[in-house]
């Protein structure tokens, strides 16, 4: 019986490696496959032996770290201490000197380190200097509190000026003093007048002030800081007036910057003396927004935006021209207005067709647009009841005589108007 010769494998050129890789089919296919899968597992095992785990710092192996080199080089870069630069002494000279004050410990008269140009260092700025000669060594950034700095939206609100329904004329006169200083700058230069700074937002509740805030948030691509009231009464003294000071410094280094202050009337009460001192540190902190608005220092291109529904409660040195020069008032929709109200809250839910939005607004006198908007979820709460998958207007009638006329006793439209 003769010998079956096989028959040798001829190598791979670079069309055929072409294939494999893409259409991974051949007799060569199987034996790439296996030699790739030895590899990745070499690899890993490799890895587990040297300790080395999957992670997200991007720690390199251990073979390459250099602890010994890390220990001198932090050994011979000591640690800063942090001060501040009170003032500068010469400073157009060669011979320029600094006085800092280190806190909670004394003041000296230092000079510049190796790595730090006279131009890097103001007035009032915080350094890092060494723990020897206390020579400046690096400039540091103004510290602000990290609870300031979570005020600011990072994302866009999802709400529209056409989500807004009754609110015309207050929508123009907003965009007046919001959004034509940033897009036309130019129409008041040639006029010689300084464009309104900041705005008044006032109305009984439910009527669309937060969300008017939220519309301008969308529309411009300003850095917008929203503050609750509430949040600037501290429980130590000064707590709140500093935070004041840091919610308009940061919006100053800002190219443009809205800052909108919800609830106002928490801090922006009128002054009095009850002859216990229990009101005095919010008072200081109004008086410290009375100052940012129009004090001494110039605000720059911030806009200010307050939103409040009792504006007889606010002290009449906030309300000056100068600091809040427009005041845009939210009154209770018209018949047109809650039309328009009851259409925008019809466009995102699953209503049946041929609706008479206008007897439904007729059927709503002195309501809010959040009274409005819950009569549609009390309406789709019945056709959910009944399992239905659209809502009638049958369920709009008696979520009506449910919300409108059984809960007017809760109603605190009727009050608040007295205010307004």
């Amino acid at each position: 019986m003769s010998e079956v010769k096989e028959k040798p494998i001829k190598p791979l050129d670079e069309a055929d490696i072409t294939l494999l890789m893409r259409y991974g089919r051949g007799p060569y296919s199987k034996k790439i496959q296996d030699i790739e899968n030895d590899i990745n597992k070499l690899s890993t095992d490799i890895k587990t032996m040297s300790g080395v785990k999957e992670s997200d710092t991007g720690l390199s192996q251990p073979s390459y770290w250099d602890l010994e080199g890390d220990k001198m080089m932090m050994q011979m870069e000591h640690p800063l201490q942090v001060a501040r630069c009170t003032k500068i002494i010469n400073p157009r000279t060669d011979d320029a000197k600094y006085m800092i004050s280190i806190k909670q410990m004394a003041k000296f008269v230092v000079g510049l380190g190796e790595k730090v140009a006279a131009t890097d260092v103001e007035e009032g700025m915080r350094v890092g200097v060494d723990r020897t000669k206390y020579f400046i060594q690096i400039p540091l950034p103004p510290k602000i509190d990290p609870t300031v700095t979570m005020m600011t939206l990072e994302e866009k609100p999802d709400v529209t000026y056409n989500d807004l329904g009754g609110c015309k004329e207050q929508i123009e006169r907003l965009r007046e003093v919001v959004e034509m200083p940033m897009l036309h700058p130019e129409k008041f230069i040639n006029l010689g007048i300084d464009p309104p700074k900041g705005v008044l937002l006032y109305g009984p509740p439910g009527t669309g002030k937060t969300l008017a805030a939220r519309a301008v948030a969308n529309r411009t691509d300003a850095c917008f800081i929203r503050v609750i009231g509430s949040e600037l009464v501290q429980r130590y003294v000064g707590e709140g007036a500093r935070m004041v000071r840091e919610i308009f410094q940061m919006a100053r280094t800002k190219k443009a910057c809205i800052v909108f202050i919800d609830e106002v009337d928490a801090v922006g009460g009128a002054r009095f003396d009850d002859g216990h001192g229990g009101d005095s540190e919010v008072q200081r902190t109004m008086l410290e927004i009375v100052n940012q608005l129009d004090g001494f220092d110039n605000r720059g291109n911030v806009k200010v935006l307050m939103a409040t529904n009792r504006p007889d409660t606010l002290d009449p040195a906030l309300l000056r021209p100068g600091r809040l020069d427009r005041k845009i008032e939210f009154g209770l929709p018209d018949l047109e207005g809650r039309t328009q109200i009851f259409k925008i809250h019809a466009k995102v839910m699953n209503m049946d067709k041929g609706i008479r939005f206008e007897l439904l607004a007729r059927l709503c006198p002195n309501s809010t647009g959040a009274d409005l908007r819950s009569v549609c979820t009390e309406a789709g709460m019945f056709a959910i009841r009944q399992r239905r998958k659209s809502i009638s207007e049958k369920d709009l009638l008696d979520a009506i005589e449910k919300v409108i006329k059984g809960l007017s006793k809760f109603s605190a439209t009727n009050k608040y108007m007295v205010y307004n």
